[in-house]
């Protein structure tokens, strides 16, 4: 496994009209440690999007049904949605292509063809950049209780109850750590943190680790 990886509990939702591409891709993604979720076109991503909420997007352009400018215009003005990262991964690579498409709201423009460990080092660093910006809305919250209530988006129940160790895991999550930075940091196994982890998504009902650090941060754990 990758020591820099930040694949724990990472759902992507990859959207190319190109098989042989959304193969590649998937397998290189799934290999390095993220769950890869596929669409082959703007309607049908829209049609996931209404029953999984994936950490981040890589979206091709030109596609049948609903092109990829189309697909990111919707997902900004959804409020479930709108917060999620996106790469667009084209064959346009004109000046104004990329322009465009960063203009329209996505967050990392790349041109085919592609380095795959370029590809993963972009879905990283969006992915640190989106924990990070959740932490930073909610900068000076102070805790109030480990018997929380649920958040507007989750249907997470009433009363969850953190044993000690959860609520110091889920506070270093919220802050966008890694589960290897965890397990360094309170000096216990990386497993160890990740059956935490596990624990508290078991609890909440939460699907991954940046759902569970919304949560945290609307419920003033961090």
């Amino acid at each position: 496994m990758k020591e820099t990886s930040l694949s724990d509990n990472k759902r992507l939702l990859l959207i190319d009209d190109d098989p042989n591409l959304i193969l590649l891709v998937k397998d290189y993604l799934e290999f390095q440690g993220y769950e890869v979720i596929t669409a082959t076109n703007g309607l049908e991503a829209l049609s996931v999007l209404e029953d999984k909420t994936p950490d981040m997007i890589i979206c091709d352009i030109m596609m049948p049904e609903m092109d990829g400018y189309t697909l990111v215009e919707q997902i900004r003005q959804d409020p479930r949605n709108s917060w999620v990262p996106v790469l667009f991964l084209s064959a346009k690579g004109q000046t104004q292509d990329r322009v465009r498409g960063l203009n329209i709201g996505a967050d990392v423009y790349m041109v085919k063809p592609f380095e795959p460990e370029e590809l993963v080092a972009q879905v990283e660093s969006s992915l640190k950049q989106t924990e990070r910006l959740i932490f930073r809305s909610v900068v000076g919250a102070e805790p109030e209780s480990t018997h929380l209530a649920p958040t507007n988006t989750h249907l997470v129940p009433t009363h969850i109850e953190l044993t000690r160790t959860e609520l110091k895991v889920v506070q270093l999550v919220a802050q966008g750590m890694v589960n290897r930075e965890i397990a360094k940091h309170l000096k216990v196994s990386q497993r160890t943190i990740e059956t935490h982890v596990s624990n508290m998504l078991s609890k909440t009902r939460l699907h991954n680790r940046t759902e569970l650090a919304r949560w945290a941060i609307d419920n003033r754990v961090v």
